[in-house]
């Protein structure tokens, strides 16, 4: 047994042991006594409390994540360095020598797996660099790729003015390629939702989908979705050469057009248009259900797990609780569900948090942040968003162990 295996009881004891303690001593130290001591550390007494676990920390002199079972606490708050994308997005003349185009490839491929993994915190510092290396290069898929991870990464830190002007140069680097143009406004919408202009992102998202997913000759109905699925999942399965094998042609377009029918729909939810959300997510699934196998080249996540999870955040957008919840219970035991990026998952779970509390479950939702935690901790650590959350569940009498320690962390508590 390992000592993240180990109850917090043993883990306990054996510090206390490497302290050179006895069981008296630390009952004096911590004005409490030996029986309760004993107890703990038998495991007959739970300690259930973040303030008693911090307070046998102190005394031990380890941090409390250690008597949890957990990694040493992670950095929290906004980290430094946003002044100096603002800088980078503010060249429009860099004297820098460009790198090679397989260099600059790599950089940013290597830009978008530390987004995806929530390290946050190391690409503030790497992204003034790679804007700068964008913007010598002057390559159009090089420049929206980074300026759409920069629109992401500065809407997970709460300046979404600034992400909108990332993305907006993303559309205009984009010229006059379609799917460039696409992806960058995956990073539009995002930027608008999370200003709560849904109506500017459900008009930006929408018709840039109907185009991508509708040939010409058979316009796929820009106001309901009943109907689109089936004509996106018929279209579909034409490009199939033979039957079965994935979509031959250019799949990615599809993953491009699905993203944004998701976006399109959780835009819809936010602004209170509840049969048209559910419309364009059936959409989106149609066109999940016949993608198997793609590339991701625009870094989409696109899938039946993301469709599903769209689903529960348009149920929790609507007020229907109980139906989101039974959604979330089933999709995250899902196999694509642990092969969706860390981000994605640890932002999924901070609203499937909310959803919990508005069902007045407030065990749920901790159990929800303390998952993001684990999976993403700068999702929860590092978002303004996240710590309103977590004030909420803390509030609660007595607060869970896991979200106080939380509350700790960002410094809603002391």
């Amino acid at each position: 047994m390992t000592n993240d295996d180990l109850p917090i009881g043993r883990r306990v004891a054996s510090w206390r042991v490497r302290r050179s303690m006895t069981q008296q001593m630390l009952a004096d130290r911590l004005r409490r006594s030996k029986s309760w001591v004993d107890k703990v550390e038998r495991g007959v007494r739970a300690l259930d409390r973040y303030s008693v676990i911090q307070e046998l920390a102190d005394v031990l002199r380890v941090d409390p994540a250690v008597l949890l079972g957990q990694p040493p606490s992670a950095p929290t708050g906004t980290p430094d360095g946003v002044d100096d994308i603002r800088a980078a997005l503010a060249r429009y003349d860099t004297r820098q020598t460009a790198p090679r185009s397989e260099e600059l490839r790599r950089q940013v491929g290597h830009a978008w797996l530390t987004y995806q993994h929530a390290h946050y915190g190391q690409l503030v510092r790497a992204l003034p660099g790679l804007l700068d290396a964008a913007q010598a290069a002057q390559k159009a898929e090089v420049l929206v790729q980074a300026y759409r991870i920069t629109s992401s990464l500065l809407v997970k830190l709460g300046e979404a003015d600034l992400a909108w002007l990332a993305a907006d140069r993303a559309m205009s680097a984009a010229g006059d390629d379609p799917i460039l143009a696409a992806s960058a406004t995956i990073s539009i919408t995002e930027a608008l939702r999370a200003t709560n202009r849904n109506p500017l992102a459900l008009k930006a998202a929408l018709p840039t989908a109907n185009r991508l997913l509708a040939p010409q000759s058979h316009p796929v109905d820009h106001e309901v979705g009943g109907s689109g699925g089936d004509q996106i999942a018929r279209q579909l399965h034409d490009q199939r050469g033979g039957g079965g094998g994935v979509v031959v042609g250019l799949p990615w377009e599809w993953a491009v057009g699905g993203t944004l029918l998701v976006q399109a729909a959780l835009a819809a939810a936010g602004c209170g248009e509840n049969r048209r959300a559910d419309e364009l997510t059936d959409r989106a699934a149609g066109v999940a259900a016949h993608l198997r196998g793609y590339d991701d080249t625009h870094r989409t996540s696109f899938g039946p797990v993301a469709v599903e999870l769209a689903r529960v955040l348009v149920a929790a957008q609507r007020g229907d609780a109980e139906e989101a919840l039974w959604r979330h219970s089933s999709v995250v035991r899902r196999e694509g569900w642990r092969r969706l990026p860390a981000e994605y998952r640890g932002a999924y779970l901070v609203d499937v948090a909310r959803a919990y509390l508005h069902l007045g479950d407030v065990r749920g939702a901790a159990r929800a942040l303390v998952d993001a935690d684990s999976v993403a901790p700068a999702e929860v650590r590092c978002r303004a968003s996240a710590r309103t959350v977590i004030a909420d569940v803390a509030r609660a009498q007595p607060a869970p162990a896991g979200v106080t320690r939380l509350a700790t962390l960002v410094g809603l508590t002391r």
